[in-house]
């Protein structure tokens, strides 16, 4: 029998070895995604929840040049609050992390204090004039302002950006922190019980839960954080190391973030339920800060006012002895991966940078078909089984469109109203209402603010149920 030698042959057969060998070692090099996100804290939602559940970050990911053979390990894990989250990035078990301003600002002393660095690469959502935290009191509790809270009880989420918030609207009222006001801690979970059973005086908290609580019906909200001007933000951070070894992952995430926050611009009622069916944070809730007008603004570019309130966190945890770090607000932001992701995306970060309007409201008027021109009095209607919320020049034709819906058998899951003062979305049925002689009615998150409006405008003032009631005899009227 004719043989083949095999001597020969054996350079050959260990190069196809060795070219295999390589192939199969490329093709499993792995790069690790870990996220770690705060599903119940709405305002990271572009970073976090709709990246992960719309499959953003697969669409963006590079797979070129040094990463053509590159398989992605993509991790997410959810947390109730940053600290934990902070945990397991200094112990590099995550590589990004969403949070606020405070958590963020400990979440970079942490890693300084482990001999490492995090950088906050964006803002995802936030208020330059701090609207989001607030003040909340059990719904029966005769406390109208944040000055009636003397000598009681309030809890807050310690450490927290509601926690500086409180602290200010405190400090604006003159109180002494150490003998006017017991505060205590408490995190968001325990104190909506606490509420419920009357077991504190008031509560202070950070999205969503100083309005959520109100919407559950058990509380009622007396100070948004647009009354202490201190802007908060929510944003994302990520390892240091992590973003020097791989600029193009850190922009892709970004990217994905930034596809997030054009989807929901583009369907708020959609996206919003998307969230309820994640978190169980009614969709009614999600819209009142994603919506067009909505209490906070989906904004990734580092504006001053954000910048200040990351040096102000800073400051304020030192103050509170949570860190002693050398911490900077300038060293700790790093803008060239939002600006890279911005460019990629086709847009302008410097126009972006500029622009302070909220999501735009474009829509006619639902009950006279007007176009709605001046949005200072806006209202809307969420009407159930209508996909799209409904939109009115002014509560009074909301209401009066809210009784026609409900006289032929329709369920509202929500009335919304725009603050006249602060210009901040309320549910209407906290707010109260100045009524002039023409029966225009201006919405107001305070009662002392409805007075004020109705005594410069010969008007009266009205809770809820008197706003309905008014508007439901105009409708007779006409």
């Amino acid at each position: 029998m004719f043989r083949i030698p095999l001597t020969p042959l054996l350079p050959l057969a260990g190069l196809v070895l060795a070219f295999s060998m390589a192939g199969t070692a490329r093709a499993e090099t792995v790069i690790r995604v870990a996220i770690g996100t705060q599903d119940t804290t709405i305002n990271c939602a572009t970073g976090g929840l709709l990246v992960r559940e719309l499959k953003l970050l697969e669409k963006y990911l590079p797979r070129d040049g040094k990463y053509q053979d590159v398989r992605y390990d993509i991790q997410w894990k959810n947390f109730t609050s940053g600290a934990p989250l902070t945990n397991e990035m200094v112990a590099d078990k995550l590589d990004f992390g969403a949070m606020a301003d405070f958590p963020g600002s400990l979440n970079g002393a942490a890693h300084l204090k482990a001999g490492k660095k995090s950088i906050f690469l964006s803002v995802l959502s936030g208020s330059t004039i701090g609207s989001g935290n607030g003040i909340v009191v059990p719904k029966d509790s005769p406390v109208q302002s944040v000055a009636e809270l003397k000598g009681k009880q309030i809890s807050v989420p310690f450490a927290s950006t509601a926690h500086g918030m409180l602290l200010r609207a405190l400090k604006a009222q003159g109180f002494d922190l150490e003998r006017d006001v017991t505060i205590l801690t408490q995190a968001p979970e325990v104190a909506g019980s606490a509420l419920q059973a009357n077991k504190i005086d008031a509560h202070a908290d950070f999205v969503p839960f100083a309005d959520l609580f109100p919407y559950r019906g058990f509380a009622r909200k007396i100070l948004d954080g647009a009354q202490t001007n201190a802007p908060t933000l929510h944003g994302t951070l990520v390892n240091a190391d992590y973003a020097k070894k791989y600029p193009e992952v850190v922009t892709a995430y970004l990217r994905a973030a930034i596809e997030a926050d054009r989807l929901y611009a583009a369907e708020p009622e959609k996206y919003s339920e998307l969230i309820e069916k994640v978190t169980g944070i009614e969709a009614e809730v999600n819209y009142l800060f994603h919506g067009p007008l909505g209490l906070q603004t989906r904004d990734f570019t580092w504006k001053p006012e954000y910048r200040q309130a990351i040096a102000t966190s800073i400051d304020t945890l030192r103050l509170l002895k949570r860190h002693d770090s050398d911490l900077r607000a300038d060293t700790f932001i790093d803008d060239q991966y939002i600006r890279a992701a911005f460019k990629q995306a086709g847009l302008d970060y410097e126009a972006r940078l500029k622009d302070y309007d909220r999501l735009p409201l474009k829509a006619q008027d639902a009950l006279t078909g007007k176009p709605i021109t001046d949005v200072a009095r806006v209202a809307q209607v969420w009407v159930e089984g209508e996909p799209k919320v409904r939109h009115y020049v002014g509560p009074e034709n909301a209401l009066a469109d809210v009784k026609k819906l409900e006289a032929a058998g329709k369920k509202i899951r929500i009335v919304y109203a725009q603050d006249r003062k602060l210009g901040i979305k309320l549910l209407a049925n906290q707010a109260w209402f100045s009524a002039d002689a023409r029966g225009q009615l201006n919405a107001f998150l305070l009662k002392d603010a409805a007075v004020a409006w109705a005594q410069a405008n010969q008007g009266k003032v009205l809770d809820y149920a008197q706003a309905r009631a008014g508007s439901a005899a105009q409708v007779a009227a006409k």
